[in-house]
């Protein structure tokens, strides 16, 4: 059991009993509990009193969680979030807002401000949308999560039309450039996702940003929910209009946060849209960022997350933490050709060689192997990893080998696999 440390006013000991008695658990206070302690404190002239005491949870052992979102979070990056909560219309906000820039800067190659949601990404996908679009989209699927851009649009008011491609193949330049050229100025926002959470594909966003640039009046919103953070995405030498990542993939964070940037082309196409809503208007988004602010009450507990975890990832390097991340997709690639060499039997990476995510990788299952039981199996054993999503359920697994895991903790992972399916 980790311990903890509550300092505050002499109620802090009455805090402690009443939570524990609320859970049924016997104050540590009664029998002189040697795991308690109470040290007596004078800042200036205040008296204080400090609690050792056990306000934490076991945590499993770190790297056994690889579900493709969301992903493990490392207990120190928990432990940022443990912070006095602060006014978010005051100069400590400001602050905070201020290092979160640099960072985000670096993580989007941007010198763009980067915005910060207190929402799931799909927030401020439906701020491409309602922002972005005032004739028609064109949504790229490949996936069970490109499609979801379609579905906002629709459920939203926003004509748009799909580009499909089958599951496990990637969105192409060539395809995207005959359908806008045919449609003669019908889109003026073009969809894709980058890294298709749902298949393992990674879309060539660089080649399909410098077609869709070739139209003038055309925007390009992409989906980089599972590559931010673990994926090369530059954007502003890739010349992208949208981007929006989750702090819960690649990223290594809790749950809670969508973090995006959009270009000036972006924020002109906004001001020549009325209905862009309320919440996700990117506008606002725009006129509180550079303020140091957010425009709705933020979840600042994540923020500190978010602010810890950017100071990791810059003593990493960017670059290295890309690297980090194609070693483990290579080595998961790998794996899956030892399989079908040890078994005889087909397993196979859904994606095609050029176009696989070193995020995530789905892995189809042969004719007598059930994704589902393979999961259900692992996790009996204390690990954890992706179902194949929507139609692939039961028929891929997937393996989210991305965040802070590392190439031992894959290695020790993809062990465990190969017992639980060959013996």
């Amino acid at each position: 059991m980790r311990g903890g440390v509550i300092a505050g006013t002499p109620r802090a000991r009455h805090l402690v009993e009443r939570a524990l008695t609320l859970i049924g658990a016997p104050s540590p206070f009664e029998h002189g509990d040697p795991n308690v302690s109470l040290q007596q404190t004078t800042a200036e002239s205040d008296r204080a009193v400090t609690v050792e005491t056990v306000p934490h949870l076991d945590l499993p052992p770190f790297g056994r969680f690889f579900l493709p979102g969301p992903t493990e979070v490392r207990p120190e990056v928990l432990d940022a979030m443990v912070k006095p909560v602060i006014g978010h219309r005051g100069p400590d906000m400001n602050a905070l807002m201020g290092g979160l820039e640099t960072g985000l800067s670096y993580l989007f190659r941007t010198d763009r401000p980067v915005y910060v949601s207190t929402s799931s990404a799909t927030g401020m996908m439906e701020a491409a949308i309602t922002n972005l679009s005032r004739r028609r989209v064109l949504c790229l699927v490949c996936g069970a999560f490109s499609e979801r851009f379609h579905t906002i649009a629709a459920d939203t008011g926003h004509a748009a039309d799909r580009m499909d491609v089958e599951w496990g193949e990637p969105n192409l330049p060539e395809r995207v450039a005959g359908k806008l050229a045919e449609a003669n100025g019908r889109y003026d926002l073009v969809t894709i996702v980058h890294s298709e959470t749902s298949t393992g594909v990674l879309n060539p966003i660089a080649a399909i940003a410098e077609v869709v640039g070739e139209f003038d009046d055309v925007l390009l919103a992409v989906d980089g929910v599972t590559s931010v953070g673990g994926a090369p995405l530059l954007f502003d030498e890739w010349k992208l209009d949208f981007v929006v990542t989750g702090s819960q993939k690649a990223l290594a964070l809790p749950p809670g946060l969508a973090l995006a940037v959009a270009s000036e082309r972006a924020l002109e196409r906004a001001r020549q849209i009325e209905d862009r809503g309320y919440y996700f208007d990117l506008l606002k988004f725009e006129k509180n960022t550079v303020k140091g602010q957010t425009p709705n009450t933020p979840a600042v507990s994540l923020f500190y997350a978010l602010a810890f975890q950017l100071d990791r990832i810059r003593k990493e390097g960017l670059e290295a933490r890309w690297d980090r991340h194609v070693n483990m997709a290579e080595r998961t690639w790998v794996w899956v050709d030892e399989m079908s060499a040890r078994s005889g039997e087909p397993f196979r990476v859904l994606s095609p060689a050029g176009y696989r995510s070193p995020t995530v990788t789905a892995v189809t299952m042969p004719d007598g192997f059930d994704g589902s039981q393979v999961v259900a199996a692992l996790r009996e054993r204390g690990y954890t990893i992706g179902n194949g999503y929507g139609k692939l359920k039961g028929r891929a697994i997937r393996i989210g080998h991305m965040g802070d895991h590392t190439m031992q903790e894959l290695e020790d992972l993809l062990e465990q696999i190969t017992e639980v399916m060959l013996g």
